[in-house]
């Protein structure tokens, strides 16, 4: 059985839970609950759950500070948010799971399966997330997962994202790589307003490393760092007008 302590300050949203998760996730025993970050921290220091389901916002502050109150939290979270675009957002930014109320039982299935995989989120991440929803910019950084560990990196120095199945390989200014296990589609729509344009199937770039186009071969994109992108038929007008307005 998976162990799961609810926070959330509104009494309806905790039975809902409860009630969806006795009926579409049966190995999930919810242990205890509370409706704010000091009864929270209360009962997490007398309990101890694999799971908490963690609202945002309550009435004597959040779940990071409730976060910031336990002094080593070894459970992992699984953030509830009201249906607001920037938090969703920030989530993805950060890496950090998440469902919006009112919850789908498909999204909270999925959410709990996850957990077999889930590892707790690392401070990196949670600062991120906290910091991205304080300020509510445009997240300069992002989270990324790999098998083997989070890495929180500065946006600005991706150069490009290539394809790999259901992964994505991202290349940085410094030479480095790192295999994230999301598919490059995911980061085609996080990146908009980031300066990063769709020139393949399998690539993305990060327009401000771009060094030149060379028509020949085809027709294939010169990084800065000095790779080779191949640009597709269909895309070469829209990186031709692209490249006209750098």
């Amino acid at each position: 059985m998976i162990k799961a302590a609810i926070i959330d300050d509104v009494p309806q949203a905790i039975e809902t839970l409860k009630e969806d998760l006795r009926a579409y996730c049966p190995e999930v025993e919810v242990i205890g609950q509370a409706n704010g970050v000091v009864s929270g921290a209360k009962l997490l220091n007398s309990i101890q759950p694999d799971v908490v389901f963690l609202d945002i916002q309550m009435p004597d502050g959040s779940g990071f500070d409730l976060l910031e109150i336990l002094p080593n939290p070894n459970f992992k979270i699984i953030f509830t948010t009201a249906s607001d675009a920037f938090a969703i957002k920030a989530f993805r930014f950060s890496a950090v799971d998440y469902l919006l109320k009112p919850v789908d039982p498909d999204e909270l299935m999925a959410a709990v399966e996850k957990l077999k995989e889930l590892s707790r989120p690392s401070n990196d991440s949670l600062d991120l997330l906290k910091e991205t929803m304080s300020e509510k910019n445009r997240p300069e950084r992002i989270a990324l997962h790999t098998q083997e560990k989070i890495s929180v990196v500065t946006i600005a120095d991706i150069v490009r994202c290539e394809s790999s199945g259901n992964y994505t390989q991202f290349f940085f200014v410094n030479g480095e790589k790192l295999l994230v296990t999301r598919t490059l589609k995911e980061y085609d729509q996080l990146f908009r307003d980031h300066n990063f344009a769709r020139v393949h199937q399998s690539h993305l770039v990060n327009t401000r490393h771009i060094k030149e186009y060379v028509k020949t071969e085809g027709g294939y994109l010169m990084m800065k760092d000095g790779s080779r992108v191949s640009v597709s038929m269909r895309k070469k007008s829209e990186v031709m007008k692209l490249l006209e307005n750098l």
